[in-house]
């Protein structure tokens, strides 16, 4: 969104709305982004080396366009979900829960 655009709304009009799968639309100012989501933990730690515990822990992606990420309901029900947003436009495209397919949770999607 260009600042001029943004300039010209209100403070209700700019929040981004998130929608928790269980509680419905929300102000973005209730939750907290977790990051990345569906990073599986290696199965034997004690044999990683420090640098591939290293990778795990700290190298992910950081693409242009779609994105998958857990998010937090800080202030409302407490629970982790899942969220596809689009990294340059913001709009978030899939709202789902942790262990749902994600290709499967389009009719839980909504618009920011």
């Amino acid at each position: 969104m260009n600042t001029a655009r943004l300039a010209s709304l209100t403070k209700s009009q700019a929040m981004l709305q998130i929608t928790c799968p269980w509680c419905g639309p929300r102000a973005e100012s209730e939750f907290s982004c977790g990051g990345e989501a569906h990073i599986a933990r290696p199965l034997d730690t004690d044999a990683l080396s420090d640098a591939q515990w290293g990778d795990y822990l700290f190298m992910r992606k950081n693409p242009k366009g779609l994105h998958r990420e857990q998010w937090l309901h800080a202030q409302g029900c407490r629970r982790w979900f899942n969220a596809e947003r689009d990294t340059v436009s913001y709009v978030f495209s899939k709202f789902y829960k942790p262990g749902e397919n994600p290709d499967a949770a389009a009719k839980n999607g909504g618009v920011a």
